[in-house]
């Protein structure tokens, strides 16, 4: 059960992916965006065109896979995916029959899930929680961020101006890089992107809990300009996951192509919660007994190798 546990945890975090006995080849990069900058932006300037996702309102593919980097004993998934801004997605991502059914991944306005198999037999068991509730514990909590990460972990993001503390600055590397700050019922979060210089469109992610601890960071390749919506999106996506207790986790998530603004399934209970799992377990009782064998995480690479404090200036 704690192998499935870990798999939910990640996937309904970030939903990302990782590997398995037989690695793939990378895949086939797209042409590139076009030029959005030919100088380093203002933060204005910047948020405009970070925020031409906004005018994708749902994704949804069939050509999914799904592996799990640092579990290689995992085969890999092939997996369904369809989202809808804010907090609606599904994620189903089958296994070879020797593992039994496969993964059911949630989420709509109210709560967010995830259904895995138990055992060798047909019985499942149901993970959920209330986002409201959740949210009030992240310190304490199984999963150490927002499940609705995962909208940002695809591409997603949006950016509020008024949340940037630091940037747009130019890094070595040649990426810009942004620091904004969360407000959280336990805290300030720091969030940290990286940006391609000249198509404007984040490559990583960088999240630090109140304690200054990295707790889940994001690796976004092979962007595909969608020339309709003027934006790029990535067709491969890496996540790191650092809970409060346990080693990181990485996975990887892998997408042949996207249908924009268009739910591929029919089903009209594609964002309710499903019900019929022999068990149904609220994250939000298991929190607590998890933080009583919590440890300290290492700290890792920060985004300019300084914790995650502001580059320059002051909290506003």
């Amino acid at each position: 059960m704690r192998t499935w546990l870990w798999i939910g945890t990640l996937m309904i975090c970030f939903v990302s992916g990782g590997a398995t006995c037989a690695r793939r080849e990378a895949p086939v990069p797209f042409p590139p965006p076009p030029v959005a900058f030919n100088e380093t932006p203002s933060l204005d300037e910047l948020a405009g065109v970070m925020n031409r996702t906004s005018s994708i309102q749902q994704l949804s593919t069939n050509t999914a896979s799904v592996e799990v980097l640092s579990m290689p004993n995992i085969p890999k998934l092939s997996a369904t995916l369809s989202l809808q801004r804010e907090r609606r997605f599904r994620l189903r991502a089958s296994l070879p029959i020797v593992l039994g059914a496969g993964m059911d991944m949630g989420s709509n306005d109210e709560v967010f899930w995830f259904e895995v198999p138990e055992g060798i037999g047909m019985s499942k068991t149901l993970y959920y929680a209330e986002h409201a509730k959740y949210r009030q514990q992240l310190q304490r909590a199984v999963l150490p961020v927002d499940p609705t990460w995962i909208m940002d972990g695809l591409g997603l993001v949006q950016l509020d101006p008024a949340t940037v503390v630091n940037g747009p600055v130019k890094r070595e590397d040649g990426k810009l890089e942004i620091r904004s700050v969360i407000q959280m019922p336990d805290g300030l979060y720091q969030r940290v992107y990286l940006i391609e210089p000249s198509a404007g469109y984040v490559t990583n992610q960088f999240l630090y809990a109140p304690d200054n601890r990295l707790i889940a960071q994001s690796t976004a390749t092979n962007h595909r300009y969608y020339a309709e919506h003027q934006c790029a999106l990535p067709h491969q996506v890496e996540l790191n996951l650092t809970p409060a207790m346990g080693q990181p986790l990485r996975m990887k998530i892998t997408i042949g192509s996207y249908a924009v603004n268009q739910l591929l399934s029919g089903d009209p209970q594609l964002f309710t919660m499903p019900q019929n799992a022999s068990q149904m377990v609220d994250l939000t009782t298991l929190s607590a007994t998890a933080a009583a064998a919590a440890a300290t995480a290492p700290t890792e690479y920060t985004a300019d190798h300084h914790m995650a404090m502001p580059l320059r200036g002051t909290l506003r």
